[in-house]
């Protein structure tokens, strides 16, 4: 077995990561594949002198954890996690007002990948997500995410309480979903820099991130269900800010 630090699998995983800038140790592609976007990605793997390395079936069915490396996997060092700084040096750079999503105890990691998939569509600056209580950055997230884990800014912080007392000192104002909230998601305005906070499914936000939110929206339920999966959510609050923000 090869010894590498973290995988990378899937097509349109390993093509985003290819498109970045992040480092790669080696390619493994299936012997004899050369159909459809396996060529794109050899094409990649060439451009950026990255070692590729033929290998059967068998060999990839052992080193991939997803059970669905689609005849490519690439092996990385580990990913590389940003600061609240950073994030926030996106949103000036960009000349925007801040826009971040917080996760509180998002421990699956489709969960994690599906909101870091929507959050680089909606134009999010960054997401951060606690060292305790949350799925971490893997070639799960990095799969789930359609490979978006290369391009989005990832903080993994310590205390979320404290970042989010650092946040407000950097005029984020901080929205928390909740479905007790005081206003519909789509009755508040968004016109400062937006921390959204996204709670587990199971247990919602911790009482003290709940406590430090300026607002608490809820989406209106209609059905028996009382409760949307964590990343439908935070995609439906995501688009709500990005097109509030897209109509000034």
């Amino acid at each position: 077995m090869e010894e590498y630090s973290d995988i990378i699998e899937g097509r349109n995983s390993v093509t985003e990561l290819l498109k970045s800038n992040r480092d790669i140790n080696k390619l493994f592609i299936q012997k004899g594949e050369r159909h459809g976007s396996i060529n794109e990605i050899y094409a990649l793997a060439k451009e950026k002198k990255v070692v590729i390395v033929e290998v059967d079936k068998k060999k990839l069915d052992e080193m991939s954890n997803t059970g669905n490396h689609q005849g490519v996997i690439a092996t990385v060092p580990p990913f590389n996690y940003s600061t609240v700084d950073e994030i926030l040096e996106v949103a000036k750079n960009k000349n925007e007002k801040p826009f971040i999503i917080i996760l509180d105890g998002i421990e699956d990691p489709h969960n994690l990948g599906s909101i870091i998939r929507t959050a680089e569509c909606a134009g999010v600056h960054g997401v951060i997500i606690p060292k305790r209580r949350s799925a971490t950055v893997n070639e799960t997230v990095s799969k789930t995410s359609a490979g978006a884990v290369e391009w989005m800014k990832i903080a993994r912080v310590t205390n979320l309480n404290d970042t989010i007392r650092y946040l407000k000192e950097n005029d984020v104002w901080i929205y928390g979903t909740d479905m007790e909230g005081t206003a519909n998601y789509n009755e508040v305005k968004y016109d400062s820099g937006v921390g959204l906070v996204i709670g587990s499914e199971g247990f919602g936000m911790s009482r003290m991130v709940q406590e430090n939110c300026d607002f608490l929206i809820k989406i209106p339920m209609k059905g028996k269900i009382n409760s949307l999966n964590a990343s439908v959510s935070a995609a439906i609050t995501m688009y709500e800010v990005m097109n509030q923000r897209a109509k000034k």
